[in-house]
């Protein structure tokens, strides 16, 4: 078992970060493992055909990430912020000092016996060979993971909202222990078992970063490459029903259309923007009120009228909710009042 030690500055640096790397080369391991997945295996079907298609099941990813083992710590750079995109990480890999490079490569190359062609290349000349490493991992994103980041994301930030507020309710040591089965907190020291190789606070940097993954599996990776902070991903919550679909009815595809629903298979939320005085929408009653009702026969809740908006019939008379006329711009830029009498409605509260 493998302890890493922790002072109050440790932990008063600990932070979640969600890392594109750590989706781009775990997947591609699992990819690379070659057999079924019980949760993968829609993606592994759709994806595997256009990665084969492009070469990269046999370019440099193949030779630097293996299907079990260590994975070269600068394929995983720390993250500056709590949510770096792809060309943030992809600049960092691709300014990772040579002598950094070599180092993992070396470790590499006592795990698996020897490197490839292209690993031996990279090994001899980082500068020159770092930009094709990170040229492939674009086109990897491209083809094996951008089509699906808002749904990966989505499951992401879930987690880190989930454990949060944890953190927020019960503490950082709750949050510790719950994390993974292998780790165990005890006030002063993060304890992991099943780790290969050594962890310490004497060979990592300050803090901690945890990562959450849908593509880790049921294992805790770390990563330790001094001065910067050790990182560890662990499995995200939700990860499972991260390719499932649910069927819509045919009530919410009244309110989405019949492709809204079926394109990703995503639930809708109902979710709406409350616009102010300057960007009310003027809908006919004809198309507002039919749309509401499939949003109520679909179990969604109708938007709330923001205050002072008119309602449909009492737009066509031109008149507010308290009987003032209605302002319309006119052709010359002025506003000419519009008044067709007072409606006959109840008293609008003040």
């Amino acid at each position: 078992m493998e302890e890493l030690a922790f002072s109050t500055a440790d932990l008063a640096r600990t932070r979640f970060v969600v890392s594109p790397m750590w989706e781009a080369g775990p997947s591609f391991r699992v990819l690379a493992r070659g057999r079924a997945h019980p949760v993968h295996q829609r993606w592994i079907d759709d994806v595997r055909p256009r990665v084969a298609a492009a070469g990269l099941d046999a370019g440099w990813l193949a030779e630097l990430i293996p299907p079990a083992g260590y994975v070269p710590d600068f394929l995983n750079p720390a993250p500056a912020g709590a949510a770096p995109n792809l060309a943030e990480e992809v600049a960092a890999i691709r300014a990772t000092p040579p002598a950094h490079v070599r180092r993992d490569l070396d470790r590499l190359a006592r795990q698996d016996g020897g490197l490839g062609p292209r690993a031996r290349a990279l090994h001899a000349d980082p500068a020159a060979c770092l930009a094709r490493v990170t040229g492939e991992i674009e086109a990897y994103w491209a083809l094996a993971i951008a089509p699906y980041w808002a749904r990966i994301r989505a499951v992401l930030d879930a987690d880190v909202f989930h454990r949060a507020r944890h953190v927020a309710e019960h503490g950082a040591g709750h949050l510790l222990n719950a994390l993974h089965a292998s780790v165990a907190w005890d006030d002063t020291a993060l304890r992991l078992s099943r780790r290969p190789g050594s962890l310490s606070r004497a060979a990592a940097g300050p803090g901690l970063l945890l990562i959450p993954s849908v593509f880790t599996g049921p294992d805790l990776f770390t990563r330790s490459a001094p001065p910067d902070p050790p990182q560890l991903a662990y499995p995200a919550r939700g990860a499972g029903t991260l390719w499932e679909t649910r069927p819509a009815s045919d009530a919410l595809a009244a309110v989405l259309g019949r492709a809204g629903p079926a394109a990703g298979g995503a639930r809708y939320t109902g979710v709406h923007h409350r616009p102010g005085p300057a960007d009310r929408p003027v809908r006919a009653g004809g198309v507002a009120a039919p749309h509401h009702t499939a949003r109520r026969r679909s179990g969604q809740r109708p938007p709330r009228r923001p205050p002072g908006a008119l309602r449909p019939h009492e737009r066509r008379r031109g008149r507010s909710r308290r009987g003032r006329p209605i302002v319309l711009p006119s052709d010359d830029d002025g506003a000419q009042p519009v008044d067709r009498g007072r409606p006959r409605l109840r008293p609008w509260p003040a």
